[in-house]
């Protein structure tokens, strides 16, 4: 990859991991369900004038939809409403890997790796690690509510593969359009409807611009990005930068939250890099080395060349 490209890599995986410090600073403002709908809508309305018509089915366009914008972000939001704190959110979520290879293994056949397998038990070491350190500080609750939203990340993951968009930026816009209507019915529902005014009524620059941030920086730019840097490189070169996400997350919620690290949440942290490390980056066979066909009996066997 070019510097520049590294560079755009780095940066965003920054801005998904400040994503997190953004959201908790969001939700002081906002209901949890209202906010991530007034997301979903800030980050669709502009963008689908410019993206063009859908470029995927369209119940692929609703079932991602569904799964990411409502369940997981719903999940991950109320989660973090009720306590979970910044950092560790954006360490536990990484835990996506993990169910996204599981999923796949039901739902597509792909069978995972003796080091995949290897990868899964060292993240889920890393959740039980985090677990314990929640345990003791925070509400278990919020902490497997957070682990179920990575559980419908790997469910997206899985129904994204299926439909194989040609244009990440074109789908993830209009993914966007499904999650606010049902969003803002359970915000309704469930938060009710004065609550809802009485935020709306108290908007103020700060929770304009929460909002703004994660629907235009961490969606549209993210994800835009993202899907860009896929297209001019191999999975494998761009996936590792994702790794960085937990650490910009945890070091902007110390640093702009004051939210303390503990020993054992490093420890948490360490494991759980390292297994998903293992679980998500592709395994690279040598290529280098020469193969060999079969001759007849009598001549030794030919080396071949080998693949560029």
């Amino acid at each position: 990859m070019r510097p520049a490209h590294v560079l755009l890599a780095v940066l965003v995986a920054a801005v998904w991991g400040v994503n997190f410090t953004v959201i908790e600073i969001g939700l002081g403002h906002f209901p949890p369900l209202l906010f991530s709908a007034l997301r979903f809508l800030a980050a669709a309305l502009p963008a689908v004038l410019f993206v063009g018509r859908p470029k995927a089915p369209w119940r692929w366009i609703v079932a991602v939809g569904l799964v990411l914008g409502v369940a997981k972000f719903g999940l991950l939001f109320v989660g973090m409403d009720q306590g979970m704190p910044a950092g560790l959110s954006s360490l536990v979520l990484q835990i996506q890997a993990v169910f996204t290879a599981l999923f796949a293994c039901v739902a597509l056949g792909e069978r995972p790796s003796r080091r995949r397998l290897a990868g899964m038990a060292v993240a889920l070491a890393g959740i039980a690690v985090a677990a314990v350190d929640e345990g003791a500080s925070g509400p278990l609750g919020a902490f497997a509510l957070v682990v179920a939203a990575a559980a419908c990340w790997g469910v997206s993951n899985v129904l994204t593969r299926k439909a194989a968009p040609p244009d990440a930026l074109n789908f993830m816009v209009w993914v966007s359009t499904v999650p606010v209507l049902p969003l803002l019915a359970l915000s309704l529902l469930l938060e009710g409807p004065s609550r809802d005014l009485t935020a709306l009524r108290a908007l103020d620059w700060q929770g304009a611009g929460t909002v703004l941030y994660v629907a235009w920086v961490t969606t549209v730019f993210g994800f835009g990005a993202w899907g860009w840097l896929l297209r001019n490189h191999p999975a494998s070169t761009v996936a590792p930068f994702s790794l960085l996400v937990p650490v910009f997350g945890m070091t902007s919620a110390t640093l702009l939250l004051g939210e303390p690290v503990a020993p054992l949440r490093w420890c948490a942290a360490a494991l759980l890099v390292t297994g998903v490390a293992l679980t998500s980056l592709p395994h690279r066979r040598p290529s280098s080395e020469p193969r060999l066909i079969r001759r007849r009996p009598g001549r030794e066997p030919l080396p071949l060349p080998a693949r560029r």
